[in-house]
């Protein structure tokens, strides 16, 4: 029923874009499949689709109707072809809701400028600048994803318990980076610890060198990084590596994926970081699922992204109809309690419950609880790379 075709956008970005039969119901599918976190995207856009896939397969959706999703590219950084891309998303192809943005940046201004002016809940599994919190959505933005709020005092304990009381920070100059590096460094003094200097690095240079020499200059031994695996993180590591400036790293939810691992190896061994994710029945039933579907089911944020497809999915049928209004207002009911609760694939179970008047309490892979502005306090993987590779040493 559904066929992707690849189109090159004027950004030069490569989207796929889903040609819908007559009837089936278009979700907008919105991350960077280019940019600084593209080697992780794939994988999350297609953890989504199999949410979205597995309730079309049912014929139990709004009586038998299917989803088509709709890809376009975030970029991650350029807000202004987010934009133009969400757009064209909700007035040309008149998508009912959109899966993402993921940076939050794009996120922010996808939200601002298109989707809650037109009424379309945004569900991002990703997006984790604590200024998303405050958003003012009118009740059309939510996420699976823990807000950095979180994320930062997760890091600073786990500096804690490994006694490390003197770090130095390196973020990337955008919404995400900044909120991070604030909500360590507010957590890790709570915790006794000194950040020796706090600087944001541009994307997209060739050469880290100065950045890294200031960084050296302040004497500590472990650097944090809270950038990008595929962008300017990667080079604050390569350089610090060939200068021999920092070889102990901690490193934010953005660097955490096998790219990193892939260049470095065993390089960096001994660092540690974080990313959201946990160990819950949910957890285990998701990744063999991922696992049988092809996807890296470990990687970061696939699980928040099947959650983000399966709450959309749900929704339509708690409203009757796939319309945009419906779903808003659905969101929350079948993301909480009360209700029964439903599992990885379990979809077309609550489905059928929806369709009977009951009420469902959708767990998923992630453990979904909204708070009242529509987003999780989640769990996080604490990771340690050993022989070259991310292990899970901890969950918090």
């Amino acid at each position: 029923m559904k066929k992707l075709l690849l189109t090159t956008t004027l950004f030069g970005a490569m989207a796929s874009a889903t040609v819908a039969m007559a009837g089936d119901i278009k979700v907008g599918v919105i991350i960077g499949f280019t940019g600084p976190i593209e080697s992780l995207t794939p994988d999350m856009a297609a953890s989504a689709e199999l949410a979205f896939k597995e309730a079309s397969d049912s014929g139990m959706l709004l009586g038998g109707q299917a989803i088509a999703p709709v890809r376009k590219d975030s970029t991650c950084v350029d807000a202004a072809a987010a934009t133009a891309n969400a757009e064209n998303l909700i007035t040309a192809e008149n998508v009912v809701a959109i899966y993402g943005a993921d940076c939050s940046g794009v996120t922010g201004a996808i939200a601002n400028n298109v989707a809650v002016p037109n009424g379309v809940v945004m569900v991002s599994p990703s997006a984790t600048s604590p200024g998303l919190s405050a958003l003012d959505d009118k009740g059309y933005f939510f996420r699976t994803a823990p807000s950095d709020a979180r994320q930062g005092e997760v890091i600073a304990d786990v500096l804690k318990s490994r006694g490390i009381t003197d770090v130095a920070v390196t973020y990337t100059n955008n919404d995400y980076g900044k909120g991070l590096a604030d909500s360590f460094a507010t957590a890790f003094a709570k915790n006794g610890g000194k950040v020796s200097i706090s600087a944001s690095h541009e994307d997209g240079k060739a050469d880290y060198s100065a950045e890294v020499g200031a960084l050296a200059a302040t004497g500590s031994k472990h650097l944090a990084v809270f950038g990008y695996l595929d962008q300017g993180g990667k080079g604050i590591v390569q350089a610090s590596i060939d200068s021999g400036a920092f070889d102990n790293f901690i490193l934010g939810d953005g660097m955490i994926g096998d790219s990193l691992t892939d260049n470095f190896g065993s390089s960096l061994n001994g660092s540690i970081g974080t990313v959201a994710g946990g160990q819950s029945d949910g957890a285990m039933t998701f990744g063999a699922m991922a696992d049988k579907a092809g996807i890296k089911k470990d990687g970061p944020y696939v699980g928040e992204s099947y959650d983000a497809g399966a709450l959309i999915a749900l929704s339509m049928q708690a409203s009757g109809a796939p319309t945009r209004g419906g779903i808003q207002k659905n969101m929350m009911k079948v993301a909480n309690a009360p209700g029964t609760k439903i599992m990885p694939g379990e979809i077309a179970k609550g489905l059928k419950i929806l369709a009977e008047g009951g009420d469902i309490d959708y767990v998923g892979a992630t453990n979904v609880e909204f708070n009242q502005v529509g987003e999780v306090l989640g769990t996080f993987k604490e990771l340690e790379i050993k022989g070259g590779k991310f292990e899970t040493v901890k969950i918090h």
